[in-house]
């Protein structure tokens, strides 16, 4: 999002998913945790909220957007095995204990979500 209100507000709920789903998972002492969110999560919400331009390389907004981004630079997108989302919709369903996870698909994407927010958004590209 260009502007910093709109990037900041966009930013701030997917991070707080991504917590919330740590939250719910893993002990806030957990060491892998501590390390993931300092790694990861602390540069990212950095670069997102501090960095402008070409600096700026995590960009937290919808699936739609980065489709739209995808098609001008020239990329055509590959259809998403429906196999591969129902075997994926089955290992979330009996891998975790909490029900808030969800696999679903929109088109050519494979969502991921927590608590009925789309997280991340996965798909394959090639160059037309």
């Amino acid at each position: 999002a260009p502007f910093f209100v709109t990037r900041f507000r966009e930013a701030l709920f997917h991070y707080s998913s991504l917590f919330d789903m740590c939250d719910t998972n893993l002990t806030r002492e957990d060491p892998m945790r501590v390390m993931f969110e300092k790694e990861f999560y602390g540069r990212e919400i950095m670069n997102v909220v501090a960095c402008e331009g070409t600096e700026r390389v995590e960009r937290p907004e919808s699936y739609k957007q980065w489709q739209a981004r995808a098609v001008r630079a020239g990329f055509r997108q590959l259809p998403v095995e429906k196999e591969l989302v129902q075997k994926l919709k089955l290992m979330v369903e009996s891998g975790y204990t909490s029900k808030e996870f969800d696999v679903d698909q929109d088109g050519n994407w494979l969502l991921q979500g927590w608590k009925g927010r789309i997280v991340y958004a996965s798909s394959t590209w090639v160059p037309m």
